[in-house]
């Protein structure tokens, strides 16, 4: 049996997936485009190359990467998300540099060192063991090759976070509960969910977890004051490194 955290996720996303895309942009106040964006910059796959992007949704990241001229993969472990995904895919003209798996990031159906790259976006949250996690996502990367990752963050600057906690506990319910009863939800359950994490596993500790993973070389950039990070790095080579 899925863990509650998986079973929960999964519950969330088969609601939303319809206007994902678009209510992605709206409760970021349209910085979450911007955000995928530079998560893609810290990829260096050349073309031709395979990037897994996990828990990929409806193929957001996948779809950046691709104008990059590399295949993707992407996995989720949502039904309703990969369809949505696919239906993009194949609207934009990507269906043969992208192609989708149903499948968890805890448990990739792929060999030790196959993808030349690898990103991953808000999944960290949604499962029960995160250092785990991260290592079976080292476990596919090719040694040598970036990982990286975009996630919400809970701002430092005391002014930044009062409005940050005033926008995520009553705007974002309010701003979802206008679209869907499934967007309300989804609102009421953000701000929580993403205090929660970091009280629980702080950057630092974060970066330990990388770094235990295998990854070298971690480090992390916090964009609009503070409210999302992302964090990359590249997997050990034993030939070369110590």
């Amino acid at each position: 049996m899925d863990p509650e955290r998986t079973r929960q996720a999964r519950a969330l996303f088969a609601g939303i997936a319809p206007e994902y895309d678009r209510m992605g942009s709206v409760l970021s106040l349209g910085r979450d485009p911007s955000w995928r964006r530079f998560l893609v910059s810290r990829v260096n796959a050349i073309p031709g190359s395979w990037v897994l992007d996990v828990a990929t949704g409806t193929g957001l990241v996948a779809r950046e990467l691709a104008a990059r001229n590399v295949r993707v993969v992407g996995v989720d472990q949502s039904p309703a998300m990969l369809r949505r995904g696919q239906a993009a895919v194949r609207r934009d003209g990507l269906a043969e540099r992208i192609r989708f798996v149903l499948a968890q990031a805890q448990t990739l159906p792929f060999p030790d060192e196959t993808f030349d790259a690898l990103t991953f976006t808000y999944l960290l949250r949604y499962v029960d063991d995160p250092a785990a996690t991260l290592r079976e996502l080292a476990r596919v990367l090719r040694p040598g090759s970036v990982m990286a990752s975009l996630e919400f963050h809970v701002p430092h600057d005391p002014w930044v976070q009062a409005g940050w906690y005033g926008y995520t506990r009553a705007a974002l319910p309010v701003i979802g509960g206008a679209v869907s009863n499934s967007w309300y939800r989804t609102g009421r359950f953000l701000g929580p969910s993403i205090s929660e994490f970091y009280r629980r596993y702080p950057v630092p500790v974060q970066v330990r977890m990388w770094q235990e993973a295998g990854i070298r070389r971690v480090r992390t950039k916090q964009l609009t004051l503070g409210s999302a990070i992302v964090t990359w790095g590249i997997k050990a080579n034993p030939l070369t490194d110590d």
